[in-house]
């Protein structure tokens, strides 16, 4: 029996250590609270994937060219219970995303705030990650 045992508890130890392992980073790991973005543009791809969503948004740029930013928002479970839906965000939709950009200077950013052509707004920040406490976060204390 205690050989069961001890065979049973190394095979979940190593079904365990087989997992890949996502981490979850904070805001000032891999975003800069100064340097804001504010992006205009059509939606190529949405990602609802975790631990983050991203929006993939077509941007073109002073010159005719055009520029793919990949935008970081909360978890989809924080989207869709703020107004979010699968069918927010198809392919085409025109947008525009303020937030933050990456820190390694690359065609990312953490996305703060959503606004449709049509004036509605969406807060797509991650909460609790060090982001900046700018009030636009309905969940913020304080507010």
């Amino acid at each position: 029996m205690r050989t069961k045992v001890v065979i049973a508890v190394a095979a979940l130890a190593m079904g365990a250590a087989a997992v890949p392992v996502v981490a979850h980073h904070a805001f000032s790991a891999e975003f800069d609270a100064d340097a804001p973005i504010h992006l205009e543009g059509v939606v190529v791809k949405m990602e609802w994937i975790n631990p983050h969503a991203w929006v993939h948004v077509e941007v073109t740029n002073e010159d005719g060219s055009k520029t793919v930013w990949m935008v970081e928002g909360g978890t989809p479970n924080t989207l869709l219970r703020r107004g979010f839906s699968r069918n927010s965000l198809l392919p085409g939709t025109e947008i525009i995303v303020d937030g933050y950009q990456a820190k390694d200077g690359s065609n990312k950013g953490n996305g703060r705030d959503l606004t449709f052509r049509d004036g509605r707004k969406l807060f797509m920040g991650s909460s609790g990650t060090g982001a900046p406490r700018d009030g636009r976060d309905p969940t913020e204390p304080g507010r």
